[in-house]
């Protein structure tokens, strides 16, 4: 596990606290439509931290290919019809490029500054001439608008019920999800990022913001800077 992380509920837990089961129930929103209208229709995709492939699947749907990277095996063993490697992301090296590199899931807000530099390189290092690179913020009152719960048409309901400093610039975030037969939790760390903060970090990396493709500015579309 790593530090700061946990997760409680029946099933696998990840490294970082999620619990495979729970992510193979939960819903998936806009974020496939909103990723569609950004890239080359058919684009080859390379999804950083694919989880069980809620996004990989209706991506493939969309007539997209996508190579899928996770550290969990037991989150992979859920992806079908995509490509799956197993293994951290800041780590990849491929030795191959893609159309579009996919990191979501508020990846880059991740509480180790290192990791996060280690995360862009990757993304960096994987996206081909002329391609981009999507990544997915948090909002801007992420951390303040608590406690928040969301109730999902399917019937569950997701809980942010603390966001608490531990210092250094990184949270404790408190989550909890209620289904009608099961109750999971995660504790992870994450570290808020300004808009200036964002586009700092990107640029050390290499990357620059193409575009904001929300108007909450959560979904990002980054070009490297050599393209």
């Amino acid at each position: 596990m790593r530090a700061g992380h946990q997760g409680t509920g029946p099933g696998a837990i990840t490294p970082d606290g999620c619990a495979v089961e729970l992510y193979a129930r939960l819903s998936i929103g806009t974020e496939p439509d909103i990723i569609a209208a950004a890239v080359p229709p058919g684009a080859h995709i390379l999804e950083l931290g694919s989880g069980v492939g809620r996004m990989t699947h209706p991506l493939l749907e969309r007539g997209f290919t996508v190579t899928a990277v996770d550290e969990s095996p037991e989150m992979l063993d859920r992806v079908r019809g995509a490509r799956t490697i197993c293994g951290p992301i800041e780590d990849l090296d491929l030795g191959e490029t893609f159309d579009v590199v996919l990191l979501a899931s508020f990846l880059v807000h991740t509480g180790d500054p290192e990791v996060r530099r280690g995360l862009l390189r990757t993304c960096v290092r994987h996206v081909a001439d002329g391609g981009c690179v999507l990544i997915q913020r948090e909002g801007a009152d992420y951390h303040s608008d608590l406690p928040r719960e969301r109730v999902d048409p399917s019937g569950y309901t997701v809980r942010i019920l603390s966001s608490e400093p531990v210092g250094d610039g990184v949270n404790s975030v408190h989550a909890e999800y209620v289904f009608p037969d099961a109750i999971w939790t995660q504790t992870f760390r994450a570290r808020p990022l300004t808009k200036d903060q964002f586009e700092q970090a990107l640029g050390e990396a290499g990357l620059t913001v193409d575009r904001y493709l929300t108007e909450d500015g959560i979904w990002v579309r980054a070009r490297a800077m050599s393209s």
